[in-house]
């Protein structure tokens, strides 16, 4: 893609946007784009920065790893600089506490937003907050290399940044389980068979097969596969009755929009 200024370019996040494709980029290599509140906000600001144009976001990383998850400096004292520490947190109260997990799940959360789809193109390390930030994306292709884990449990904690969901969701519980309670790697090979990533692709061919894969997703029209997202989102919580309905609606929609007719 075409080099362009950032819409936003801050602590650890770059987006670009050219036409139709927003970029998103973690840019911190050097800590393995490991991630604090500050990168949460910055994913958030550029959910929010969208234009209205955009129809397909890749979630990307510099370096050698997609995202080594969070940054250990959290469960210090002092946490980060100008940022309650994570044992100042755990003192305030049940609604505080929510709160501000609420927020910091924001910057996941937009990555599934009916009318975009998302793409996130990982290689090396995605750990904890790195793994959940790529299942927040609807789509995932991955480098040979890659190493997903999630190691919240082994810390004490629980995957709390959206993806647990999702992970149910792709493996079944009985996976889910395993992967989160054992903190063990998923590798390439396993993650492309199991459903955590659409494709597997040598480290080399990342780029290219993202590129052919927004390529596709920009020729279909736009409200039929805001239409079509929507359907298959919501499949899994409707009965097979409810879900016909569904379909039925979606379709009308489409057929009188093609058509140029008023609803009925």
């Amino acid at each position: 893609m075409t080099s362009l200024e950032p819409v936003l370019d801050k602590d650890g996040v770059r987006l670009t946007v050219e036409d139709a494709v927003a970029t998103v980029t973690l840019t911190n290599p050097a800590k393995r784009n490991a991630q604090s509140p500050a990168l949460w906000r910055a994913l958030t600001e550029a959910g929010r920065s969208l234009p209205g144009s955009v129809r397909v976001v890749v979630l990307r990383a510099e370096g050698k790893s997609f995202s080594a998850g969070l940054d250990r400096q959290a469960f210090t004292p002092e946490g980060f600089d100008g940022e309650p520490s994570f044992m100042d947190l755990a003192q305030g109260s049940d609604e505080d506490l929510d709160a501000t997990i609420a927020a910091y799940q924001d910057g996941f959360v937009w990555l599934r937003r009916p009318d975009l789809v998302s793409i996130a193109a990982v290689q090396g390390h995605a750990i904890g907050a790195g793994f959940q930030l790529a299942l927040a994306c609807d789509l995932r292709i991955v480098a040979s290399d890659v190493q997903f884990a999630m190691r919240e449990t082994s810390l004490g904690l629980v995957p709390d940044l959206t993806g647990s969901h999702p992970l149910v969701a792709l493996v079944g519980y009985a996976r889910a389980l395993e992967i989160c309670a054992t903190g063990r790697y998923v590798q390439a090979e396993e993650a492309e068979r199991t459903g955590l990533a659409n494709l597997a692709v040598p480290a080399e061919d990342l780029d290219a097969a993202v590129r052919d894969l927004t390529t596709a997703l920009l020729a279909a029209p736009r409200d039929a596969l805001i239409e079509t997202k929507a359907l298959l989102q919501g499949a899994t919580s409707r009965t097979f009755e409810t879900q016909r309905v569904a379909e039925r609606g979606a379709q009308a929609r489409r057929l009188r929009d093609l058509a140029g007719a008023p609803p009925g």
